[in-house]
């Protein structure tokens, strides 16, 4: 019988989680500011129930889950500013819907604990941060994410 070390399931769910997301994302062509809202939706509630958890235990959260991880030097985050209104008319709620639902299924499947699941969508979060960082009008925020061979 083949058991699974808890470090070898928790690396299988995480390949899961990063093979689906990868898949949905490149299959629907999902632009950037919509996979940026669902991340977001997701390391908001995470990271209200891990800070809430941490505090009873009177424990401090490192930075590297506590905050987004900083964009690389020498990119400079757009001083270029939008109508949040015209983005949230334009973004397409069914697509988004699809990612958020794979992402909180597949979560609850592999069964990682809340700081692995932060910590997978924070390496997430900063892709999607360094090329809305790049974008210099409304039009590209709405390019697909560009996720490098190698993610």
């Amino acid at each position: 019988m083949n058991t699974l070390t808890a470090d070898e399931s928790v690396t299988d769910g995480l390949v899961t989680l990063q093979e689906r997301t990868v898949n949905l994302i490149n299959q629907l062509t999902m632009p950037v500011v919509e996979v940026a809202l669902v991340l977001q939706k997701h390391i908001n509630a995470l990271m209200n129930t891990l800070t809430e958890h941490v505090s009873l235990q009177g424990g401090v959260l490192p930075n590297n889950v506590a905050e987004p991880w900083p964009l690389e030097s020498g990119l400079i985050e757009s001083k270029a500013t939008f109508s949040l209104d015209k983005v949230m008319d334009i973004v397409d709620e069914q697509r988004m819907d699809i990612l958020d639902t794979l992402i909180r299924v597949t979560l609850v499947e592999i069964n990682i604990n809340v700081l692995e699941a932060v910590l997978a969508l924070r390496s997430w979060e900063h892709l999607v941060r360094t090329q809305l960082a790049a974008a210099t009008g409304p039009g590209q925020l709405f390019s697909p994410l560009v996720i490098p061979e190698d993610w």
